[in-house]
């Protein structure tokens, strides 16, 4: 059986040299994306592979199509165009779509991740062409095991599965969340070094409870509301059940699950199957990091903070675990934390006397605290709480008035503001009006891009607090580790050395530029992958073993990069791609 597709594996030759046994040939290879060459094929495969005819005469170098489909990119009026065309590309030939996308990354990324993504999400059933990924619905997760079968891969290594129900600050998307996987997984192969061919995007269509996309007769999801309960435990059952017997090895990403099952399904399953929850943990880790620095640029330490988050969702609590977890480490006491660290959702500040769902128990401020606060609205919390670092994860668009700006710039020199809500227009505040409310003074990093801003002859560099400088190098070492559970020190290990590598590499900022994102994943990946062997959950025995040094070159060896390899046609290769 083929280790890596039934429909080609990868060899090496006497001389130790890569190459691909292709076991199809004719037309059927030119609509397989992971092993389409295109203009690339050499004279002598089209005449082994049966291509000739197939395509134009001249052969193309990558460097050749890479010059010719940028060309092209930049020809697409909108952002969501260029999403459309780099999904195309993605869908005829994966090595140039990833070549293309690691020379133009910082260009890129917006238009296949946030925000651009999240329009893709809302349009999908419309903007829909071919087949990617696995659809796990109602109507065929009892059969979850065939359709594991179905796909050709044979070692899928990374997951994302999301259900839908919480799509960025837009909710629920229905059968359109299947556009953020495809896109979370793009960014673990560019930026975190996982092979296209080990990856898989899913989509656990549970139904949804969006009466107009039941009603949109171009709607591609289940038309039914969603499960809940006992019928939504033993969907995912099914699917984890069917993951575990297919791929043993695979890490499994759960992505944009509404607050209640997010929490639910990461406790229920992150020790049955190694896994994390990005908009928890990954959301976390990310917003820690660049708390770390902004409070290194200000002269001062975590511990000195006090820290309002407003948005007590999957992330904002993600956000408030991560801020208490450093404070901890910094030496103080669970009461000092306490005092310290407020979070705030819809109804205002938690506190301990408050009624409120079982998960945000742990984030409450004891109600005495609080108790001669004027309010417990966000303004109140800020002025009468003392705080000076402003974290947005509400998902409501300017919720950060200049009032509440000023408020914090009146409580230190260098009041922290990071609006990081997404897409763009749910972001907490725009960079320029918290600049003009602090007089310059403040360090903000937002969740969507967002260009420097000019202030008083100062150029401020707004940092992207995105979760893609995590979650691939964290993804990465859980693979390359076979780690058999995502320790929450794992997570915390991603943050920490998120925050070191800005120091070293980019010691003005808060996060680096987008363009350094792989080699933060590196980094990332190599603090996360000792800590997997720190933790007694590395499995793979070649580096259980090994010093940084050696851990380092490990992960580099195995770090996929784009590029074509020579084909041969395997024993009793077929035109029939079936």
């Amino acid at each position: 059986m083929a280790r890596i597709s039934r429909y080609y594996d990868v060899n090496r030759d006497e001389d130790g040299h890569r190459y691909i046994d292709v076991k199809v040939t004719g037309f059927p290879l030119l609509h397989l994306p992971l092993l389409n060459k295109a203009t690339a094929f050499t004279d002598g495969e089209r005449q082994r592979l049966g291509l000739e005819g197939l395509l134009p005469p001249g052969v193309s170098s990558l460097d050749e199509q890479k010059h010719r489909s940028y060309l092209r990119f930049r020809q697409q009026s909108s952002p969501l165009e260029k999403h459309a065309y780099l999904r195309a590309l993605q869908d005829q030939n994966e090595i140039l779509y990833f070549a293309m996308l690691e020379d133009h990354l910082e260009e890129m990324l917006p238009i296949i991740y946030t925000p651009t993504v999240g329009e893709a999400v809302q349009q999908f059933s419309r903007l829909y062409r071919s087949p990617r990924g696995l659809a796990v619905s109602t109507r065929n997760v009892l059969r979850a095991p065939q359709l594991l079968q179905n796909v050709h891969q044979e070692d899928v290594r990374m997951i994302v599965a999301t259900d839908s129900s919480a799509i960025l600050g837009i909710g629920d998307q229905g059968f359109g969340g299947m556009a953020i996987s495809i896109g979370k997984l793009s960014l673990y192969t560019v930026a975190g070094g996982v092979g296209p061919d080990k990856t898989l995007p899913v989509e656990l269509d549970v139904g949804t409870n969006r009466q107009d996309l039941i009603e949109d007769p171009l709607y591609i999801g289940e038309r039914h509301a969603r499960l809940t309960g006992k019928a939504y435990d033993d969907f995912i059952d099914a699917f984890v059940r069917a993951v575990q017997d297919r791929y043993p090895k695979a890490i499994i990403q759960w992505e944009d699950f509404s607050k209640d099952a997010a929490f639910h399904v990461l406790e229920r399953y992150r020790k049955v199957v190694p896994s994390f929850n990005d908009d928890i943990q990954g959301t976390g880790a990310v917003t820690l990091a660049g708390v770390l620095r902004a409070c290194a640029l200000k002269g001062e330490a975590l511990r000195d903070q006090v820290v309002a988050i407003h948005g007590a969702g999957a992330g904002g609590a993600g956000v408030a675990a991560a801020i208490r977890e450093g404070m901890r480490r910094e030496g103080l006491t669970e009461d000092e934390i306490a005092a310290r660290v407020f979070v705030l959702d819809s109804r205002g500040l938690l506190t301990s006397d408050r009624a409120m769902e079982d998960y945000k128990r742990p984030l409450v401020t004891p109600a005495a605290v609080a108790a001669a606060w004027s309010g417990k609205d966000l303004l109140s919390v800020v002025r009468d709480g003392r705080v000076t670092v402003l974290l947005g994860l509400s998902g409501q668009g300017g919720i950060f008035s200049e009032p509440v700006v000023r408020a914090v710039g009146a409580n230190t020199e260098r009041p922290v503001v990071f609006p990081l809500s997404n897409p763009t227009a749910n972001t907490e505040a725009l960079p320029e009006d918290v600049l003009r409310w602090t007089d310059g003074r403040a360090i903000i990093a937002t969740g969507s891009p967002f260009p420097d801003v000019e202030w008083d002859g100062v150029n401020h560099q707004i940092g992207q607090g995105n979760n893609a400088f995590i979650f691939p190098g964290l993804g990465f070492a859980a693979v390359l580790t076979r780690a058999a559970e995502i320790t929450d020190a794992m997570v915390t290990a991603a943050a920490y050395a998120l925050a070191e590598y800005t120091a070293q590499a980019w010691p003005g900022r808060t996060y680096p530029p987008t363009r350094a994102l792989r080699a933060a994943s590196r980094r990332v990946a190599l603090r996360v992958a000792r800590q997997a062997i720190d933790d007694g959950v590395a499995r793979e025995e070649k580096v259980r073993h090994l010093d940084d040094a050696g851990l380092e070159a490990f992960i580099e060896r195995r770090f996929w990069l784009p590029k074509y390899l020579p084909y041969r046609t395997a024993p009793g290769a077929s035109p029939d791609a079936t």
